[in-house]
């Protein structure tokens, strides 16, 4: 398993929105849906449905290299629940 190198932005994010790192772990290694970040093709958005925060989505931007796993960044998504209920309805 591939360690996890956690960006400064990303600790920062953890720590200002109380979020629980195990959350962002889940996203990390096992994510619900993946998609490339608009801005940058090396970047990958991991998203995961946290049925324990009230079926809210973390989304968690990473770059992924054969020696390690860098999280970019941490986010409560509200924009990725939206889609998804969008979608389930149609």
């Amino acid at each position: 398993m591939k360690p996890i190198r956690w960006m400064q932005h990303a600790r920062d994010a953890l720590r200002d929105r109380a979020l629980p790192k195990a959350w962002a772990e889940a996203a990390i290694r096992a994510p619900d849906w993946t998609q490339p970040d608009p801005n940058d093709p090396t970047v990958e958005r991991r998203f995961k449905v946290l049925p324990e925060a009230d079926g809210r989505v973390i989304r968690v931007p990473c770059v992924e290299t054969p020696d390690e796993i860098r999280a970019i960044t941490v986010v409560l998504d509200r924009n990725a629940r939206k889609a998804m209920q969008r979608k389930a309805r149609s």
